[in-house]
């Protein structure tokens, strides 16, 4: 990340200004019913804070569940996400901010009329073209994890398991935290969906702390496709410090790779560029965690190899912009 760290304070130092992405992703918000008096206020801050986020990074929104007259809203989403998913390129974000209940069998997320169930998006999903992010904020939200859980996708859930059924307040933070310049951990002059989400599960931690009460939900993030998820305790800075049963890959290596607000040298590059750039820094962490298996010699020739490879990209990258 330190050669990130170079190319941003060289374009900062040239004093360049460049437009917003033209292939910006789109974010889907959806709003769920609010049931008690008090909650609806709050969606709808949750909603109006990511939609400013997203003003932000110049991503389009949709959103869906704000209007009372809006009882379809099961209708409304599976339209939305059905032909946003079948569009290519840029990543297609899902957002759900409300309530979520889990009956030992489905989850699902209470909306306006009929609610949306975990199984329900999961087929909504399967034809997906583009890249997703889909974050349920509600309670009871893991099994979505579980259900939607694939290569190539980063989900989050508020939640660890069905069972933790209280409200989630991870939703109440987590809008703020995708632009915040405080949880840019690298310092590369952008939020990461990683650093966003280890915020947010930080905020959250310290809300239960400071009312004196034992937490009810546990953050999850999956980006390597085996549904397990991975809570932000398991994070030493940016890195997984704890390893899976399994051996897998250590989640958080993807979301760390997506944006919603890019920084100055994220936006000179071409998608084809930062497709390139993110292969090389999957193939960075992935050699990192075969340092004890391999012999040193080897390790640093493969490590320079890589290096010099991203390095190159962005001097390419700088190049095309004089």
């Amino acid at each position: 990340m330190s050669v990130r760290l170079v190319f941003v304070l060289l374009v900062i130092l040239a004093g360049r200004s460049h437009a917003a992405d033209p292939q910006a992703p789109t974010m889907i918000i959806a709003v769920g019913a609010a049931g008690e008096e008090g909650y609806e206020q709050k969606f709808a801050a949750g909603a109006e804070a990511l939609r400013k986020a997203c003003a932000q990074g110049g991503v389009r929104t949709i959103t869906i569940g704000l209007k009372a007259s809006e009882t379809n809203s099961l209708e409304l989403l599976k339209t939305a996400v059905r032909e946003e998913a079948l569009r290519d390129g840029t990543p297609l974000w899902i957002v759900l901010i409300g309530h979520g209940a889990f009956d030992g069998r489905e989850a699902k997320f209470n909306l306006r009329g009929d609610d949306l169930s975990a199984t329900d998006l999961a087929a909504w999903l399967k034809p997906a073209k583009r890249p997703l992010i889909v974050v349920n904020a509600s309670a009871s939200s893991a099994p979505f994890l579980q259900k939607l859980s694939a290569p190539g996708r980063v989900i989050i859930t508020a939640t660890r398991s069905g069972a933790e059924q209280n409200y989630a307040h991870f939703g109440e933070y987590f809008a703020g935290a995708l632009t915040d310049a405080k949880a840019d951990l690298d310092k590369d002059g952008q939020t990461s969906l990683l650093e966003a989400f280890l915020s947010t599960s930080r905020q959250t931690a310290e809300f239960f702390e400071g009312e004196g009460r034992l937490a009810t939900e546990h953050a999850l993030l999956d980006d390597n496709g085996d549904g397990f998820g991975t809570q932000a305790d398991w994070f030493k800075g940016l890195r997984v410090v704890k390893k899976s049963k399994d051996g897998a890959e250590p989640d958080g290596l993807r979301a760390h790779q997506v944006h919603l607000a890019p920084g100055a040298s994220e936006r000179l590059l071409s998608p084809a560029v930062r497709a390139k750039r993110d292969e090389l820094e999957l193939a960075l962490a992935k050699l990192r965690a075969q340092k004890g298996e391999l012999a040193e010699a080897d390790y640093y020739a493969q490590l320079e190899a890589l290096l010099v490879k991203v390095a190159e990209l962005y001097e390419g990258a700088a190049a095309r912009a004089d």
